[in-house]
Protein backbone atom coordinates (compact mmCIF):
# COMPACT_ATOMS: atom_id res chain seq x y z
CA UNK A 1 0.00 0.00 0.00
CA UNK A 2 1.29 3.18 -0.97
CA UNK A 3 2.21 5.66 1.02
CA UNK A 4 -0.23 8.67 1.58
CA UNK A 5 2.18 11.40 1.31
CA UNK A 6 4.11 9.76 -1.80
CA UNK A 7 0.63 9.78 -3.62
CA UNK A 8 -0.06 13.16 -2.80
CA UNK A 9 3.30 13.91 -3.83
CA UNK A 10 2.92 12.33 -7.59
CA UNK A 11 -0.67 13.98 -8.04
CA UNK A 12 0.71 17.55 -6.92
CA UNK A 13 3.72 16.74 -9.62
CA UNK A 14 1.44 15.65 -12.11
CA UNK A 15 -0.78 18.37 -11.56
CA UNK A 16 1.73 21.10 -11.78
CA UNK A 17 3.30 19.43 -15.11
CA UNK A 18 -0.15 19.30 -16.65
CA UNK A 19 -0.66 23.06 -15.39
CA UNK A 20 2.36 24.08 -17.68
CA UNK A 21 1.75 21.85 -20.67
CA UNK A 22 -2.10 23.14 -20.81
CA UNK A 23 -0.74 26.58 -20.56
CA UNK A 24 1.63 26.55 -23.54
CA UNK A 25 -0.37 24.58 -25.80
CA UNK A 26 -3.79 27.06 -24.72
CA UNK A 27 -4.15 28.92 -28.44
CA UNK A 28 -4.10 31.81 -29.76
CA UNK A 29 -1.97 33.79 -26.96
CA UNK A 30 -0.83 36.80 -27.85
CA UNK A 31 2.71 37.31 -28.09
CA UNK A 32 3.71 33.78 -26.50
CA UNK A 33 4.27 30.21 -27.59
CA UNK A 34 0.93 28.47 -28.64
CA UNK A 35 0.27 25.51 -31.15
CA UNK A 36 0.04 27.65 -33.88
CA UNK A 37 3.46 29.61 -33.76
CA UNK A 38 6.13 31.21 -31.38
CA UNK A 39 4.80 34.47 -30.59
CA UNK A 40 7.24 36.94 -29.88
CA UNK A 41 9.86 34.62 -29.15
CA UNK A 42 13.00 33.84 -31.52
CA UNK A 43 14.83 30.92 -29.27
CA UNK A 44 11.67 29.13 -28.01
CA UNK A 45 9.11 27.13 -29.41
CA UNK A 46 6.49 24.68 -28.66
CA UNK A 47 8.34 21.43 -28.41
CA UNK A 48 10.76 23.07 -26.27
CA UNK A 49 8.73 24.48 -23.70
CA UNK A 50 6.89 20.37 -23.62
CA UNK A 51 10.29 19.21 -22.54
CA UNK A 52 10.92 21.79 -20.01
CA UNK A 53 7.66 21.10 -18.52
CA UNK A 54 8.37 17.55 -18.10
CA UNK A 55 11.77 17.74 -17.05
CA UNK A 56 10.62 19.85 -13.46
CA UNK A 57 8.16 16.86 -12.82
CA UNK A 58 10.48 15.54 -9.59
CA UNK A 59 11.61 19.10 -8.76
CA UNK A 60 7.60 19.63 -7.94
CA UNK A 61 7.43 15.99 -6.34
CA UNK A 62 10.44 16.80 -4.05
CA UNK A 63 9.03 20.09 -2.91
CA UNK A 64 5.66 18.17 -2.48
CA UNK A 65 6.90 15.57 -0.66
CA UNK A 66 9.50 17.69 1.89
CA UNK A 67 6.44 19.89 2.49
CA UNK A 68 3.52 17.35 3.49
CA UNK A 69 1.94 18.30 6.85
CA UNK A 70 4.72 21.01 7.36
CA UNK A 71 4.28 24.58 8.04
CA UNK A 72 6.21 27.34 6.84
CA UNK A 73 9.74 28.41 8.58
CA UNK A 74 12.90 29.13 7.19
CA UNK A 75 14.32 25.74 7.30
CA UNK A 76 11.75 24.56 4.73
CA UNK A 77 11.60 27.84 2.04
CA UNK A 78 15.64 27.34 2.12
CA UNK A 79 15.29 23.42 1.57
CA UNK A 80 12.14 24.55 -1.51
CA UNK A 81 14.74 26.98 -2.45
CA UNK A 82 17.40 24.83 -3.73
CA UNK A 83 15.23 22.57 -5.05
CA UNK A 84 14.14 24.86 -6.93
CA UNK A 85 17.56 26.05 -8.08
CA UNK A 86 18.12 21.87 -9.39
CA UNK A 87 15.16 22.13 -11.27
CA UNK A 88 15.97 25.42 -12.78
CA UNK A 89 19.32 23.43 -13.88
CA UNK A 90 17.78 20.33 -15.00
CA UNK A 91 15.46 23.39 -17.16
CA UNK A 92 18.37 24.89 -18.69
CA UNK A 93 20.37 21.86 -19.28
CA UNK A 94 16.53 20.55 -21.26
CA UNK A 95 16.45 23.12 -23.25
CA UNK A 96 20.12 24.12 -23.69
CA UNK A 97 20.38 27.05 -22.05
CA UNK A 98 17.35 28.70 -22.43
CA UNK A 99 14.67 29.56 -19.97
CA UNK A 100 11.24 28.46 -20.24
CA UNK A 101 9.83 28.20 -16.58
CA UNK A 102 12.15 29.63 -14.17
CA UNK A 103 8.92 32.13 -12.89
CA UNK A 104 6.44 29.31 -12.87
CA UNK A 105 8.82 26.96 -10.65
CA UNK A 106 9.27 29.94 -8.54
CA UNK A 107 5.09 30.39 -8.30
CA UNK A 108 4.16 26.80 -8.42
CA UNK A 109 6.63 25.57 -6.55
CA UNK A 110 5.22 27.97 -3.70
CA UNK A 111 1.89 26.68 -4.76
CA UNK A 112 2.95 22.90 -4.35
CA UNK A 113 4.42 23.57 -1.28
CA UNK A 114 1.45 25.14 0.38
CA UNK A 115 -1.16 22.21 -0.91
CA UNK A 116 1.07 19.95 0.49
CA UNK A 117 0.92 21.46 3.44
CA UNK A 118 -2.44 20.71 4.13
CA UNK A 119 -2.14 17.44 2.56
CA UNK A 120 -4.10 18.50 0.05
CA UNK A 121 -7.47 19.19 1.76
CA UNK A 122 -6.35 23.32 1.89
CA UNK A 123 -8.83 25.22 0.15
CA UNK A 124 -7.28 27.28 -1.98
CA UNK A 125 -7.73 30.64 -0.11
CA UNK A 126 -5.38 28.78 2.76
CA UNK A 127 -2.46 27.38 0.31
CA UNK A 128 -2.07 31.18 -1.11
CA UNK A 129 -1.74 32.20 2.09
CA UNK A 130 0.87 29.22 3.48
CA UNK A 131 2.83 29.97 -0.44
CA UNK A 132 3.20 33.72 1.09
CA UNK A 133 4.12 33.22 4.21
CA UNK A 134 6.76 30.91 2.92
CA UNK A 135 7.84 33.22 0.05
CA UNK A 136 8.31 35.77 2.53
CA UNK A 137 11.64 34.20 4.81
CA UNK A 138 14.53 34.94 3.59
CA UNK A 139 16.79 32.49 1.50
CA UNK A 140 20.43 32.80 2.63
CA UNK A 141 22.06 30.67 0.10
CA UNK A 142 20.03 32.57 -2.67
CA UNK A 143 22.96 33.22 -5.10
CA UNK A 144 23.15 37.19 -5.13
CA UNK A 145 22.39 37.62 -8.69
CA UNK A 146 19.33 40.26 -10.08
CA UNK A 147 17.15 38.32 -12.39
CA UNK A 148 15.73 40.71 -15.36
CA UNK A 149 12.31 40.89 -13.52
CA UNK A 150 14.41 41.91 -10.45
CA UNK A 151 16.15 44.98 -12.45
CA UNK A 152 12.86 45.94 -13.69
CA UNK A 153 10.87 45.70 -10.83
CA UNK A 154 13.15 48.15 -9.23
CA UNK A 155 14.13 50.44 -12.46
CA UNK A 156 9.93 50.76 -12.77
CA UNK A 157 8.67 50.54 -8.95
CA UNK A 158 6.58 47.41 -9.57
CA UNK A 159 5.53 44.13 -7.68
CA UNK A 160 7.38 41.34 -9.64
CA UNK A 161 7.19 37.60 -8.97
CA UNK A 162 8.59 37.77 -5.49
CA UNK A 163 6.05 40.06 -4.18
CA UNK A 164 3.29 38.35 -6.01
CA UNK A 165 4.48 35.58 -4.29
CA UNK A 166 4.66 37.05 -0.96
CA UNK A 167 1.40 38.80 -0.96
CA UNK A 168 -0.40 35.65 -1.25
CA UNK A 169 -0.76 36.17 -5.26
CA UNK A 170 -3.21 38.63 -5.23
CA UNK A 171 -3.86 38.65 -9.13
CA UNK A 172 -5.11 34.72 -9.24
CA UNK A 173 -6.80 35.29 -6.26
CA UNK A 174 -9.08 38.39 -7.39
CA UNK A 175 -8.36 38.05 -11.06
CA UNK A 176 -7.45 35.24 -12.82
CA UNK A 177 -9.26 32.48 -10.97
CA UNK A 178 -12.48 33.97 -10.81
CA UNK A 179 -12.50 35.00 -14.44
CA UNK A 180 -11.67 31.45 -15.47
CA UNK A 181 -15.03 30.12 -13.17
CA UNK A 182 -17.10 33.17 -14.30
CA UNK A 183 -16.23 31.99 -18.11
CA UNK A 184 -17.35 28.34 -17.05
CA UNK A 185 -20.56 29.36 -15.02
CA UNK A 186 -21.39 31.01 -18.86
CA UNK A 187 -20.60 28.36 -20.19
CA UNK A 188 -17.82 28.91 -21.88
CA UNK A 189 -15.70 26.38 -23.22
CA UNK A 190 -12.94 25.06 -21.63
CA UNK A 191 -9.80 26.94 -24.11
CA UNK A 192 -11.93 30.33 -24.21
CA UNK A 193 -12.54 30.05 -19.92
CA UNK A 194 -8.75 29.62 -19.63
CA UNK A 195 -7.57 32.74 -22.43
CA UNK A 196 -10.18 34.74 -20.60
CA UNK A 197 -8.56 34.32 -17.24
CA UNK A 198 -5.02 35.19 -19.25
CA UNK A 199 -6.12 38.22 -20.60
CA UNK A 200 -7.63 39.24 -17.22
CA UNK A 201 -4.45 38.83 -16.35
CA UNK A 202 -2.64 40.42 -18.69
CA UNK A 203 -4.92 43.58 -18.68
CA UNK A 204 -3.82 43.96 -14.82
CA UNK A 205 -0.82 42.67 -14.12
CA UNK A 206 2.55 44.94 -14.10
CA UNK A 207 3.92 42.35 -15.97
CA UNK A 208 7.81 42.64 -15.30
CA UNK A 209 8.34 40.39 -18.88
CA UNK A 210 6.02 43.16 -20.54
CA UNK A 211 8.71 46.09 -18.98
CA UNK A 212 11.70 44.66 -19.96
CA UNK A 213 10.80 43.79 -23.47
CA UNK A 214 9.33 47.08 -24.33
CA UNK A 215 9.06 49.56 -20.94
CA UNK A 216 6.26 51.37 -19.46
CA UNK A 217 4.59 51.96 -22.87
CA UNK A 218 4.17 48.40 -23.88
CA UNK A 219 2.62 47.88 -20.66
CA UNK A 220 0.21 49.91 -21.21
CA UNK A 221 -0.66 49.39 -24.91
CA UNK A 222 -0.66 45.49 -23.95
CA UNK A 223 -2.89 45.80 -20.71
CA UNK A 224 -5.19 48.40 -22.53
CA UNK A 225 -5.50 46.05 -25.80
CA UNK A 226 -5.95 42.84 -23.67
CA UNK A 227 -9.36 44.75 -21.89
CA UNK A 228 -10.43 45.41 -24.79
CA UNK A 229 -10.28 41.87 -26.67
CA UNK A 230 -11.50 40.71 -22.96
CA UNK A 231 -14.44 42.68 -23.59
CA UNK A 232 -15.48 42.35 -26.81
CA UNK A 233 -15.29 38.17 -26.52
CA UNK A 234 -13.87 37.69 -29.76
CA UNK A 235 -11.41 35.44 -30.80
CA UNK A 236 -10.62 36.83 -34.04
CA UNK A 237 -9.40 40.08 -32.15
CA UNK A 238 -7.12 37.71 -30.02
CA UNK A 239 -5.39 36.38 -33.21
CA UNK A 240 -4.98 40.44 -34.49
CA UNK A 241 -3.44 40.86 -30.79
CA UNK A 242 -1.28 38.09 -31.04
CA UNK A 243 0.21 39.48 -34.55
CA UNK A 244 0.44 43.17 -32.77
CA UNK A 245 2.01 41.47 -29.88
CA UNK A 246 4.63 40.15 -32.22
CA UNK A 247 4.96 42.88 -34.24
CA UNK A 248 6.28 44.58 -30.92
CA UNK A 249 8.30 42.47 -29.22
CA UNK A 250 5.74 42.10 -26.14
CA UNK A 251 5.87 38.92 -24.89
CA UNK A 252 3.00 38.54 -21.19
CA UNK A 253 5.56 35.96 -19.67
CA UNK A 254 4.75 36.69 -16.25
CA UNK A 255 1.25 36.76 -17.06
CA UNK A 256 1.53 33.27 -18.45
CA UNK A 257 2.94 31.60 -15.61
CA UNK A 258 0.34 33.39 -13.43
CA UNK A 259 -2.35 31.48 -15.39
CA UNK A 260 0.08 28.18 -15.14
CA UNK A 261 -0.29 28.69 -11.39
CA UNK A 262 -4.12 29.24 -11.43
CA UNK A 263 -4.58 26.51 -13.23
CA UNK A 264 -2.36 24.41 -11.23
CA UNK A 265 -4.73 25.57 -8.26
CA UNK A 266 -7.96 24.90 -9.93
CA UNK A 267 -6.53 21.42 -10.38
CA UNK A 268 -6.09 20.78 -6.56
CA UNK A 269 -9.60 22.30 -5.88
CA UNK A 270 -10.82 19.59 -8.03
CA UNK A 271 -9.00 17.57 -5.59
CA UNK A 272 -10.62 18.68 -2.48
CA UNK A 273 -14.16 18.20 -3.88
CA UNK A 274 -14.10 14.91 -4.69
CA UNK A 275 -11.40 14.27 -6.87
CA UNK A 276 -10.72 10.24 -7.27
CA UNK A 277 -7.17 10.72 -6.63
CA UNK A 278 -8.26 12.39 -3.38
CA UNK A 279 -10.39 9.32 -2.21
CA UNK A 280 -7.21 7.15 -2.98
CA UNK A 281 -5.23 9.27 -0.23
CA UNK A 282 -7.33 9.39 2.17
CA UNK A 283 -7.92 5.66 1.75
CA UNK A 284 -3.98 4.88 2.62
CA UNK A 285 -4.36 7.33 5.86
Amino acid sequence: MRNAKEAFSRYAADSAVHSLIEEVELTPKPGLVDRVNNGAHQDLTIELMLKSALSLKETFEQIAFISYGNSPSLSLREEIAAIGRNGENRMFETTGGVNTHKGAIWAIGLLVSGAAMGKGCYAIKEIVSLAGETARYPDRHCPNIATNGMLVSAKYGVNGARAEAEQGFPHIVQVSMPMLKRSRAYGLAENEAQLNSLLALIASLDDTCILHRGGPEALIFAKKQAASVLSSGSLEKLKILNDEFTRLNISPGGSADMLAATLFLDKIQGHITGDEVQKEVESIH
